[in-house]
């Protein structure tokens, strides 16, 4: 669930004129509502990923609302349930609200009574899956530059490495400078039963054509002037792991066609000698233009690009994933508050700007380094908010960081627009209703922004 989708509702009443009363109001509200005359049914339809609030009636039979309270609480406590009664049981709400419901609202109660209250609930629900993805995407972060993100690009990136991961099929990585080509390939490395070799990366762009042959192919002693030792080519060194050729696109025509024999034959002939040894690797190129492209592929053997081109997975453009790029930089910016031993500042309106429009040609690779630069107060607006060293031992949880974060970025929108609360919205670009559910949740005033 985005923040724009409206949030799901699970209704829960057996009496049904009042479940199609309840489930109108909530419509109204602006909720998505799944309407249900028994306990049982709604439970079917619920898991640990349910995004949205679980509203029901306390008296029902078989299984009543407390039960399905309780129920709820083993496939996930932090799902906001929400209990109706019409009994006015005090001792029950007390109890109830100890074990952890959400709110208990008793009957007749107004429509906007239960609206706010599942408007707070939604919002809370939403903080808890957003937390739960970074930590799941920080969890599976490698060294480098993690595939973060929770646009439905970056999800299905994500979905399909794991697929293709612990099969031997070559890959080709097509992406711009900086969007994580070679982490794509660690990962396939490393989530295959390859994983125990080696992971072997390679720049083709890097290596002169008269080296790039040795270091593919290896040599024996005496092959060449200067080979005074044999010499293992990084082809064999990745026998039982992965070979990963970054920049295959600037490959010279002649390593293109051995190349081609290695990836057809699965054998090298080191230089030297005319032994052939047999390799079982699996290869993983990245190319920073579109090979399929003829006007672009250039001098690369087309012959090349379709041994290559068994499966192509192609990772977006930072700029066309802008609803990643808040939760990349507060990732980058807490890794590096650790690293440097700092604290992350309160984000200046200039750095929100700069973050939300500027294209990043350098991509993810780019937005770590601002993201360090802004840590260690080098970026302009950032200069007099360079926090002290701090005690990492006492260091806040990831959630709190964020809702930290979260409370200085509003803050400081607040003192930027005197506390006219249209001109903040529409800064921060979230509805009103969320807001001020933000304003409450932070304990933040907003009148002591007003001049």
């Amino acid at each position: 669930m985005t923040s724009n989708d409206p949030a799901p509702v699970v209704l829960i009443d057996d009496d049904v004129d009042l479940l199609k009363a309840t489930r109108q109001t909530l419509e109204l509200a602006g909720f998505s509502v799944s309407a249900f005359r028994a306990a049982a049914d709604a439970l079917a339809e619920l898991d640990a990923g349910f995004s949205g609030v679980v509203v029901s009636d306390i008296r029902m039979p078989e299984i009543d609302g407390l039960q399905l309270f309780d129920r709820i609480l083993e496939l996930d406590p932090d799902i906001p349930v929400i209990l109706i009664t019409g009994h006015g049981d005090i001792a029950m709400a007390v109890k109830a609200i100890r074990d952890g419901v959400y709110d208990f609202i008793t009957k007749p109660f107004a429509a906007d009574r239960l609206a706010q209250s599942v408007w707070r609930a939604a919002e809370k629900r939403r903080l808890v899956m957003e937390n739960r993805a970074l930590r799941e995407a920080a969890e599976q972060a490698q060294d480098g530059l993690p595939l973060i993100g929770q646009t439905p690009a970056m999800e299905r990136l994500r979905r399909t490495l794991r697929q293709i991961a612990d099969t031997d099929v070559d890959v080709l990585v097509t992406g711009e400078t900086g969007s994580g080509k070679e982490v794509v390939a660690s990962l396939l490395h490393s989530w295959s039963r390859r994983a125990k070799g080696n992971f072997v990366a390679l720049n083709c762009g890097t290596l002169p054509e008269t080296v790039i042959e040795s270091e593919l192919f290896g040599h024996e002693a005496g092959a060449f002037t200067g080979a005074q030792k044999k010499r293992i080519g990084r082809i064999e060194h990745a026998s039982g792991g992965t070979l990963f050729l970054d920049e295959i696109e600037s490959m010279s025509p002649s390593t293109q066609v051995q190349m081609l024999r290695v990836l057809e034959m699965r054998e090298v002939t080191p230089l030297g000698t005319n032994e052939v040894r047999p390799v079982d690797l699996r290869v993983v190129a990245a190319a920073k233009v579109d090979l399929g492209d003829p006007s672009q592929r250039g001098a690369f053997r087309e012959d090349l690009y379709y041994r290559l081109n068994v499966v192509t997975i192609s990772i977006p453009p930072l700029r066309e994933r802008r609803d990643d790029i808040l939760l990349l930089f507060g990732y980058f910016a807490e890794r590096a508050a650790t690293r440097f031993r700092r604290s992350v500042p309160a984000v200046p309106a200039a750095v929100q700007r700069h973050l939300r429009e500027h294209d990043w040609p350098g991509n993810v690779r780019e937005l770590a380094h601002f993201a360090e630069r802004f840590v260690l107060g080098l970026e302009e607006g950032s200069r007099a908010q360079a926090a002290a060293p701090v005690d990492l031992d006492d260091a806040m949880p990831l959630p709190e960081r964020l809702e930290r974060y979260e409370a200085d970025i509003i803050r400081e929108t607040l003192g930027r627009n005197d506390g006219d609360v249209r001109r903040t919205i529409e800064a921060l670009g979230i509805p009103r209703k969320t807001f001020y559910d933000k304003l409450q949740r932070h304990g933040i005033v907003r009148s002591d922004f007003s001049k």
